[in-house]
């Protein structure tokens, strides 16, 4: 199977095509618009094998870029700062690769596997019908339970949640982003985390008085609004 052309990111959606909601899209969506790169985020779902066969991957994000398929949002953050040196740098620096790296991993240790019990059957609800029994399976066996089971106590669990988010409330006591005056791949890794929940769930993950708001807020505004204007 040839490789799309010219850029293609290939971009997990739900129901709707319009529905992006995967946070490591969402970390390369916010990558490319920081780099200032035109992409088709071409809807992808979790039955799609097939599509992406290409690259050698079966998950999302999957990069296209003339005859280059880069696989997975860390490996296609670097790319993006290697392939483009001319455009605005994810990182800030060749030294912050290592500590963004290591923020990638809190990430998905501690806020992706925190939010996803909290919203995991709205996300089933979300999906197309095509996605639901196969995410319903994988999920549940990942689990340990049904979604719902897993869901249910939300309202008590979200607390812990929130106190887990303390480091990152920290870094941004006295900056608007983690990147400083402006935002960088440090800053998209967390956001993604949150802008997941938003698309799919109705469930407050941060109180309203969370000093993480306004920095969320900003990220939401950010490249032109290209986050806000995600469907809900």
């Amino acid at each position: 199977m040839s490789v799309p052309a010219p850029r293609v990111l290939f971009d997990l959606a739900g129901a709707e095509e319009d529905r992006r909601f995967s946070p490591y899209c969402w970390r390369t969506r916010m990558a490319l618009a920081h780099k200032g790169l035109d992409v088709e985020a071409r809807p992808w779902r979790f039955t799609d094998k097939e599509a992406i066969a290409f690259a050698g991957a079966r998950t999302v994000p999957v990069l296209a870029d003339g005859d280059r398929a880069i696989a997975d949002s860390w490996a296609i953050a670097l790319y993006l700062e290697e392939a483009y040196p001319d455009r605005p740098s994810l990182f800030g620096g060749a030294g912050a690769i290592g500590p963004t790296h290591l923020l990638n991993a809190w990430t998905d240790r501690v806020m992706v596997a925190g939010i996803a019990p909290l919203i995991i059957a709205d996300i089933h609800a979300c999906l197309h019908e095509k996605d639901r029994a196969y995410f319903r399976e994988s999920r549940e066996k990942r689990l340990g339970g049904s979604l719902e089971s897993v869901m249910a106590g939300r309202e008590t669990r979200v607390e812990q949640f929130r106190k887990s988010l303390d480091p990152l409330r920290v870094a941004l006591k006295d900056r608007p982003f983690l990147g400083g005056a402006a935002p960088l791949y440090a800053d998209y890794i967390p956001f993604a985390a949150l802008q997941w929940a938003r698309c799919t769930s109705d469930f407050a993950l941060l109180a309203a008085d969370d000093t993480l708001q306004p920095w969320f807020d900003r990220l939401l505004d950010a490249h032109g609004g290209l986050a806000r204007r995600a469907r809900i």
